[in-house]
């Protein structure tokens, strides 16, 4: 089965916000069996969604639309598909109900606005809204079915559990692609495709295809490695998948950060609870970017104790516990610096193990410091006596939020390795 994938709005034109929903439908429809050919993104204008959608419909046995279904005058998908099946638009009193009853709740008068919500096109199946907009599917003449959903992901991800996935894997019969990731962190794309040269050669044929097969993304401070495998269904996939995910394991060994959705932080962790100790984080350049991974992890107020927000200056020392006297002869952005702020981050949140974080992410230099440099430490006060470890890289200039994901990713990678005691500590 052949699916195309159209978001719609101009806000994903302009770069005011990114298309998150379009990765996510393929990844899901993949696990089915369903194949996605391509994505487009267009505007909220009427002639360009309508020629977007047709072509869409005359390459793919599926088309499936995210977005356009509020009550503004900018959303249209509802009016072109409608005229794409050549029907009209019909009230659905259901709808009516629901939003009524959903406004009442909140205590907010309904607009009147929100009706449009309600109207869709005649014959159409109805996907009810897990907000205030409802999806809708259609089957245009030639016999392409339009699944509309709306925008927001945490609603298109529901209707699409709920009912897009179940009836196009019913469509689809068997058949299932799945994808498996090995984080790696600490090792660069290059050497990864090194250590796994031989084995991505071996499950090719002479074609050059491979079930699985094996490809190299890197992103974030992170070099991940993507095992996708095809068969008959997903647990078939996944045994099939197993193997090869095993023997890059094997191959990176210590390099490897984390499996599929997990990270650093979630090593980081499982290794923390097994000891019974606490984390505390002191964040400069980051501004806090660790501590929100750090607490994404499922129980973390089992084992993270907090975090110091230490951006100015004067506050590594008010709030973090670094010497004065340091600070004014070494800079803000130092070894030793990120050194006190490790012990300090461990010791006012009595935890067992600190990790300090300092750095420039520009646009300017500080000092002898260019833009780019990351300097993390951890101070470990699992054992007497206590010990630290630092780690210093230099990484491309690029924007701000990059040097501050790269940086998070260099100070994870550095406190997973000192937690599991894959390096000897420097005292």
């Amino acid at each position: 089965m052949r699916a195309e994938i159209v978001a719609v709005g101009s806000e994903l034109l302009l770069g005011d916000i990114a298309d998150t929903n379009s990765p996510w439908l393929t990844s899901r429809l993949a696990e089915i069996g369903v194949d996605v050919h391509r994505h487009t993104v267009v505007g909220d204008n009427p002639e360009r969604l309508a020629a977007a959608l047709s072509e869409a419909a005359e390459r793919a046995d599926v088309v499936v639309v995210g977005g356009g279904l509020g009550p503004t005058q900018d959303d249209l998908t509802r009016f072109v598909v409608a005229d794409l099946a050549g029907v009209a638009l019909e009230r659905h009193q259901g709808l009516v109900d629901h939003l009524e009853e959903r406004f009442a709740h909140m205590g907010r008068p309904m607009p009147e606005r929100n009706l449009v919500q309600c109207d869709l096109p005649v014959g159409a199946r109805v996907l009810w809204p897990a907000g205030t907009a409802a999806g809708f599917t259609v089957t245009l003449r030639e016999g392409t079915e339009i699944w509309c959903l709306p925008g927001p992901p945490w609603e298109l991800h529901e209707l699409a559990h709920r009912d897009l996935l179940p009836a196009l894997a019913e469509a689809a019969g068997q058949g299932a692609t799945i994808s498996r990731l090995v984080r790696t962190a600490g090792i660069g794309e290059s050497d990864v495709a090194d250590r796994l040269g031989d084995l991505v050669a071996d499950l090719e044929d002479e074609h050059g295809r491979a079930n699985p097969s094996v490809a190299f993304l890197a992103s974030g401070g992170e070099v991940r490695v993507r095992i996708t495998a095809k068969a008959i269904t997903r647990e078939e996939a996944v045994a099939r998948s197993q193997p090869v995910v095993d023997a890059v394991v094997d191959r990176l060994g210590r390099a490897v950060a984390g499996i599929d959705d997990e990270g650093p932080e979630h090593q980081v962790a499982r290794l923390l609870v097994a000891g019974g100790h606490t984390l505390a984080v002191a964040e400069s350049l980051t501004g806090g970017r660790v501590g929100e991974r750090l607490v994404a992890v499922p129980g973390a107020s089992s084992w993270f104790r907090g975090g110091l927000l230490c951006y100015a200056t004067d506050l590594k020392a008010t709030l973090g516990g670094v010497d004065r006297d340091l600070l004014a002869a070494r800079g803000p952005v130092d070894d030793e610096v990120a050194a006190a702020l490790a012990r300090g981050a461990a010791q006012r949140c009595a935890a067992d193990v600190g990790l300090g974080l300092v750095g420039v992410a520009g646009p300017e230099p500080q000092g002898d410091a260019e833009v780019g440099t990351v300097i993390a430490a951890v101070w470990d006060g699992r054992a007497e006596p206590a010990t630290e470890r630092q780690r210093r890289r230099q990484v491309p200039a690029r924007t701000r939020v990059e040097i501050q994901r790269m940086a998070s990713a260099t100070a994870l990678d550095l406190l997973r390795r000192v937690v599991a005691g894959d390096l000897a500590p420097a005292r």
